[in-house]
């Protein structure tokens, strides 16, 4: 297996084993609505130990601030690129509008992500998307 096939066979795994303590699924076409999101960060080399920093950091303001559920909240890293580190988050704000609302404590530190992210290969330093939590079904 190659490292991208490695980090999906993780991401599917551990967003699985997250899943089990969700609620089930609601209409997400109100603005309240929880969003669940994968961030992908292409960090430039040599700066691993500063964006893990950073990222515990920003994850400590948003459980103190209520904007995310405490699970699921996954980190995992890996390499892309000829061994350029990658790292993937994966959690649930409890409303969506709350990255666009943002208060600027946690502009600042996305803008330090950012000053530690590079573009790569057309793609911008930090790639985040809404993904959809998977709940079993229970019997």
């Amino acid at each position: 297996m190659n490292a991208s096939t490695d980090l999906l066979l993780v991401v599917s795994f551990l967003t699985l084993t997250g899943c089990s303590t969700m609620q089930p699924a609601r209409d997400r076409s109100a603005k309240a609505d929880p969003e669940t999101v994968l961030v992908m960060y292409h960090v430039k080399p040599g700066k691993e130990a500063e964006i893990q920093a950073l990222l515990s950091r920003a994850w400590e303001i948003y459980r103190k601030e209520r904007f995310v559920f405490a699970e699921p909240h996954i980190v995992v890293q890996d390499t892309e690129d000829g061994g350029k580190p990658r790292f993937v988050e994966i959690f649930t704000w409890v409303r969506r509008e709350i990255p666009e609302n943002a208060p600027e404590n946690v502009k600042a530190i996305w803008q330090q992500e950012q000053s530690l992210c590079e573009e790569r290969g057309g793609r911008n330093g930090i790639e985040p998307g809404e993904v959809e939590l998977i709940v079993p079904t229970r019997k």
